[in-house]
This record gives C-alpha cells, structure tokens and sequence, in this order.
C-alpha cells in the first residue's frame, strides 16, 4: 500500500486507487483508463489467488499497464504468472517491476531484525521512485514466463492455504477490537460473540496477524512473543477493506492493488 501511494502520487495526473479485495466481489469488472498499474504480494512465488482471479476477471482497456510485484524474500515467478494472464488477455504494452519490501511472513521466516527492516524500507523507496520512473516514461519490457519451479511452490502454497484457517488460534488477550476482520481482504475473517472465527476463504496472507493490537492471533510458531510487523508510515485503518470506489469510472491513472496480501494500487506493504 504504501508503494502505490507513492507511486500514484509521483506519477501525477488524476490518479484513483482502488480495493482488490473489494472489486473482486463483483461478478464483472471493467478497467478503463489511460495508465492501469497493478500492485500487488508475491505469496510463495506467485500470485495471491484473489489477485489472480481478479485480473482473469476484468475487462482491461488501456494503452498502457505496469505490474509491480512487492516481496519480502524473493518474488519467484509471480511477475511471470501475472503477465501469462495479460497474454491470454492480448495485452503485451507492459512493464513488469520488482520492489522489495519487508518480510512480513513470519510464520516461516521469523522476527525480522531492526537493521534489516531499516535496509528493506530503504531499497523499497528506492524501488518505488524507479517505479514512477518507468511508468512516466512508458516503458515496456517482457519476462521469462517458464518458472517450472515456482509454479509447482505456488501451486502447493495455493492448496495448503485451504487447509491453513484451521491452525489459526485465539488467545485470550483478544479484546474484540474487530482490526481483524476489517483489514481481511478476502472476507474471511467474522466477529462471532467478540471473537475472531477463520474461514476457508483464507488465503492466508497473515495481515490479521501483523495489525492485531493485541497480539492474540496465533500459527504455527507465532505466538504473543514474536514481534510483527507493518509499514511504520500506514495507519491501520487505511487497511481497512471499505466498500468503497468502483471501478469503471474514467481517470488518467488507475491503480490497482491487494492491500496486504489490500485499496486496489498493494499484500505487503
């Protein structure tokens, strides 16, 4: 989120960010602007399936798109997921970017350390002004789409993540603040008598483990103990999945993103 932001405002021109999360609940979506610039997680090597099933979904017409894939550890093929999906589109006028952010995954990869979240911070800004970059000058490049590797790790992170909402567990420093289920870009997460009850509509991005005040939202090895983490310049409540802003509407710039792995131009932040 915080990368799109940037982006939308360093590009200049009328620029309107919209939900992922929101829009993809609907049964049609069409895309109508100059500049499309999508923003969005690598989720073990690919695409969150929410972004996925979106851009499958939508109707794109512009001249112009840029798809830039934010990662705490490494992005794998999830740019070459993306852009397999624009070719079926017919869509070749792109630019695939990387930014690298913080690792915010850590039920596998753990606390991260100030250093290294301070050198993160660092290369995103500086990814993201490269990102302004491109986009004000149009640029266009193509990506090796054969990521044998990474489609196979995706795949099998896709599957397990059906399963995954069943490990989550509340303790009781749960205070029924309700963050979770506002920030959950897919919906799944709904306060049942002040408490936090998981759905398999998870697509386990974690942010209601990242953003829980309390600390009472617990997998695997993450417990109360373990710092978390989120972009130190986004309020929480920008996270929230309001239903608001359509898509359809004409401006120069769109941007399109899944803030947290969620307002359409970001998944990590």
């Amino acid at each position: 989120m915080w990368s799109a932001k940037k982006i939308a405002s360093g590009i200049g021109g009328e620029s309107q960010l919209y939900n992922i999360g929101v829009e993809a609940e609907k049964e049609e979506v069409t895309i109508e602007a100059d500049v499309v610039i999508f923003v969005f997680p690598s989720y073990a090597y690919g695409l969150p399936l929410i972004v996925s099933r979106f851009v499958k979904k939508a109707k794109i017409k512009a001249p112009y798109i840029a798809a830039f894939v934010t990662y705490g550890t490494l992005p794998g093929g999830t740019l070459a997921e993306m852009s397999r999906i624009l070719k079926k589109k017919n869509i070749s006028s792109v630019y695939f970017g990387k930014i690298p952010s913080v690792e915010n995954y850590i039920a596998m990869f753990g606390e991260q350390k100030e250093e290294t979240i301070t050198r993160r911070i660092a290369m995103q800004e500086t990814a993201t002004e490269e990102a302004v970059r491109v986009v004000v000058e149009r640029k266009t490049n193509s990506i090796n789409t054969f990521r044998p590797f990474s489609s196979f790790v995706s795949r099998l992170f896709s599957l397990g993540a059906k399963l995954f909402y069943r490990r989550y567990r509340v303790s009781t420093d749960c205070n029924g603040c309700s963050i979770c289920e506002k920030v959950c870009s897919v919906s799944a997460v709904s306060m049942i008598n002040g408490r936090p009850v998981f759905s398999s509509k998870c697509e386990h991005c974690q942010g209601c483990i990242n953003l829980c005040p309390s600390r009472a939202i617990h997998f695997g090895r993450v417990n109360s103990k373990m710092p978390v983490y989120h972009h130190p310049s986004i309020n929480i409540s920008e996270l929230y999945k309001k239903k608001e802003g359509f898509l359809g509407s004409l401006a120069n710039n769109l941007i399109v993103d899944e803030f947290l792995h969620t307002n359409l131009i970001g998944g990590n932040e």
